[in-house]
């Protein structure tokens, strides 16, 4: 598992490597079932404390991302499809919220934006 910590962020750590292994888990990198690292390996693979680590973890499994089993460790849960899409849908809103506000102090028009959207989704409406 590939987890990047940066110190320069305000971000705690712990809120770093909760957004980090839920964005693996929405894009489906990680699957159902599989198994994270252990709290202890995960420390110290980023050298950090054990404490901030398992906060990340009880915080992703307070949100449905994850079920621990006390002797066996912890496993991406089963989600919930809708909930998966509308938090996609929510974030692809997000992105293009930020795209508009960049086009509109560059002077892009709408139909030049559409332009560039549809390039970029490969104009294929049907997915």
């Amino acid at each position: 598992m590939n987890i990047i910590i940066s110190n320069s962020s305000g971000e705690p750590i712990y809120e770093q490597i909760y957004s980090q292994i839920k964005a693996m888990i929405i894009s489906g990198m990680l699957n159902e079932g599989d198994a994270l690292p252990s709290m202890r390996n995960l420390a110290m693979q980023l050298r950090i404390s054990i404490i901030t680590t398992k906060r990340a973890y009880e915080e992703l499994e307070r949100d449905g991302f994850i079920e621990s089993f006390t002797g066996k460790g912890s496993f991406v849960k089963a989600q919930n499809t809708e909930m998966l899409r509308e938090e996609n849908l929510r974030q692809t809103e997000e992105l293009l919220g930020q795209a508009c506000s960049k086009a509109k102090l560059c002077g892009i028009s709408l139909a030049e934006l559409q332009e560039i959207l549809t390039m970029i989704y490969g104009g294929n409406y049907d997915d």
